[in-house]
This record gives structure tokens, sequence and C-alpha cells, in this order.
């Protein structure tokens, strides 16, 4: 079929309507990222570091999700997974908020982890769905667009739905519950339109190899791994990739808002403003990758320049006014770098494919394992430095540690550019068309 503008740019045009269906869909699962830890303090008095561990419970749902979503997707096709994905979401984030307004720690334990399966069902079945049908020369573009609109949702747009929602809804703690349950609408309405819009061959499909058991399909990325060490530094640095995005949210919140004093609503601003950067680099980054070589992009953009901007985010708003207006401002700059140059990462999503051309599925599968895993790292190296008593400060430097660790190994994850520097397995079944 004949290409289309989007097709061009790098969003599939049969698929068109997913990418608009995600963006609202990450929305509402964005909507508490940036207030839920301090939620959770306050409605059942917990300290940080057990909320840190509870959401580093959820990150390790969010994991295996990940996984699963990649597996399942070759198994099944992709639109029953993310259907599976969105009635998970809705029925433990039901009993979440029933939990918390009851006051049950254990409630809130049980519910919020198992909800940490939702996401990723939904949003990274999806992401398989792109790489199927996208040709091989325009994967990094394709990726990109697929953070713009996961990244637009969680959490800027996420961010600003809820500056809307809390004070319309009294402010605080109830205000915050609010916020949530009209999350919960948005996220069925990112499935409708994924659901009803999409007219897609791939969509029930299934895309592993002829052949294999579903045992196989469902072991093949961590099979994969064990045989392919390039793989597993892949995996590793995707990994780490967003991980620091992940701890910034649990320790933020309280230091932005309430240590510096510039309240909830600012934080929520600078959020804002840090991923609608993010947002609009996403697409350029991938198209950088293409062009310029995607283990460049990644390694110097993506790794050493997210440390930079991790940096700049931590020490700017210590080292401005408490409480100013320009201080503020400031300090948004500085965390609006870090937004930036996280997108350099964007490229991974078609290195990982191009390691094992011939089980791009399975290194999809790692992939998404990474990228939701990345939650799980993120509150996990907060929960760990905490317990560790090295404070705030030692977090940052912790995760600084892990992107020094992530330039090094991406030495080893060069991959052609090229879909005839591949063998012709490496080419996407179905790429380029359209319905």
């Amino acid at each position: 079929m004949k290409e289309t503008v989007l097709d061009r740019l790098g969003i599939p045009h049969s698929l068109r309507w997913g990418f608009v269906g995600l963006l609202v869909f990450m929305t509402g699962n964005g909507t508490e990222s940036n207030f839920i830890a301090p939620h959770i303090e306050a409605v059942l008095g917990t300290p940080e570091a057990t909320v840190a561990t509870i959401i580093s419970m959820y990150g390790l749902a969010v994991l295996v999700a990940s996984y699963l979503a990649g597996a399942l997707a070759d198994l099944w096709g992709p639109r029953r997974v993310m259907t599976l994905g969105v009635i998970v979401w809705v029925v433990f984030e039901v009993l979440f908020l029933l939990s918390l307004q009851a006051e049950s720690f254990w409630g809130v334990v049980v519910s919020y982890f198992l909800r940490g399966f939702g996401y990723p069902l939904f949003a990274f079945a999806f992401l398989v769905w792109v790489t199927a049908v996208t040709p091989y020369s325009r994967n990094g573009a394709a990726v990109g667009w697929f953070y713009v609109m996961f990244t637009g949702g969680l959490p800027t747009l996420g961010s600003l739905f809820a500056i809307g929602m809390i004070p319309a809804f009294g402010g605080g703690t109830g205000g915050e519950t609010a916020a949530m349950v009209g999350a919960t609408g948005l996220v069925v309405a990112g499935w409708a339109i994924c659901h009803f819009g999409v007219r897609e061959r791939h969509a029930h499909q299934r895309l592993a190899p002829a052949g294999e058991t579903s045992a196989q399909v469902l072991t093949a990325g961590l099979r994969l791994t064990a045989k392919n060490p390039r793989i597993l530094m892949g995996f590793l640095v995707r990994l780490i990739n967003t991980a620091p995005q992940y701890g910034m949210f649990v320790i933020l919140p309280t230091v932005i808002a309430v240590d510096l004093g510039w309240g909830q609503n600012r934080w929520l601003t600078m959020t804002v403003f840090v991923y609608a950067t993010n947002i609009g680099v996403n697409a350029v980054f991938g198209w950088v990758g293409d062009k310029w070589g995607w283990r460049r992009t990644v390694q110097w953009f993506g790794v050493f320049g997210s440390a930079v901007g991790l940096l700049l985010w931590w020490y700017v708003p210590q080292a401005v006014p408490a409480g100013s207006t320009w201080g503020f401002w400031v300090s948004v700059a500085a965390g609006c770098v870090f937004g930036c140059l996280l997108a350099g990462f964007v490229p991974m999503g078609a290195i990982m494919p191009a390691l094992a051309p011939d089980h791009k599925g399975a290194a999809m599968a790692m992939y998404t394992t990474a990228a939701g895993g990345a939650a799980f790292l993120g509150a996990a190296v907060v929960a760990i430095m905490l317990a560790l008593g090295t404070g705030n400060v030692g977090v940052v430097w912790a995760f600084v540690a892990l992107y020094a660790a992530a330039f090094v190994m991406m030495y080893w994850l060069d991959v052609p550019r090229r879909a005839e520097d591949l063998p012709a397995s490496a080419e996407p079944a179905g790429a380029g068309e359209r319905p």
C-alpha cells in the first residue's frame, strides 16, 4: 500500500489511533506518579523508607508484567494482551482505593502490587505491535514516537491532570483520591480508542515462529539472554535508563514541595515541564539514532547526558534560595536538561531486536522487561540507599554510578543501521503494510 505522511515520520498509519489511545491510557496511569508516595505516607502514617519498599514491590510487578507483555503478545497477538492489561489495572485500582479508604496496610500493599501488572501488559504489548509493523530502517523513529506518547502520559499529562483535579476536589488527600478516580476513566478511554480505532492484521496474530510451543515462546527471552551476553547487556542498559526517573518520583516530591518550600502544585508543574521537554525530543532522538548511529546516540546523549542532567536536577534546587520564584524556574530548567537527554535512550528499542534478528520477539520481551523493571530498580535503589543511611544524596550518586556502568556496556552494543546489512529475517513481517 502507498505510504502516508505518518508512515514516513515513523508512525505506522494503521496504528495511528493506537498511539492516541496509548497517550490517553498513560495519562490516566501517570496521574498519581508524582504524589503517590507522600499520599500513602499521609494516609497510612508509614515512614518514607516503608513507602519506598511498597513502591518497589509495585515495580517488581511491573518488571514481571513487562516480560509477559512481550511473550504473550508473541503468543496471543497484542490486542488480547492489551485488553488483559486494562482489566487488571481497573480491578486492582478499585481495590487499592478501597484499601486506602479503610487504612488497610496489607490491603494497600497487595492491591498496589497486583495493579502493577496492568499498565505494562497494555503499553508494551502495543510496543511489540509497533515493532512488528514498522520497517527496520524506521524502527528508531517508531520507538521514539511510542515514547512520545508513553512519556506524554506518564508523567507529563498525568501530572497536568492532577494539577487540575486535586484542588478542584478540595486539595489534600481527598483531592488526590478524586484525581485517581478520574484517572481510571482515562485508562478505560485509552483502551477504547485502541480497541475500536485500530484495524490491523497483527492484532490477534501470533507473532512467534511457527512450531514453537507455548512454553518455548514464554521462556524465549530468558533462553536468549542466557545464550547471548549482548542481549543481557542491552537489558541492563535499558533497565538503568529510566530507573533514576522513578527514583526521583519517590524522593523529590517531599524535597521540592516541603523541604525547599515550593509546594505540591509547583512540584507537579516542574514534572510537567521536565517531561514535556522529553516528549519534544523523543522522536528527534529516534531520527538522530537512525542517521548518526543507534549506539553512539544512546551512549553519549542517553547515558552520559542523562547522568549530567540528573546531577543538575538534584544540585541546582539545593543551590538556589529555597522557596524563591526565580530559583524554582532555574531548577525547572535544570530538570529539563535531564528530561531532554533521557530521550537519548530511545534507540535502545531498535538496538535490542537488531542484536538478535532471528529472535526479535524474544529480544523485545527482554527490552519490555527492562523498561518496566526500571520502576522496580528506581524504587529499590531509594529503599536500599535510605536503609544504608546515605540519605537522598547517596541515592542520586548511586544512579550516576549505574549510568557509568551503562556507558561502558554500550561499547558492545553496536548494530547495523541498514536492513540490507542484516539477514533477511531481520525485516519485520508485514513491515510498512497497512490495510
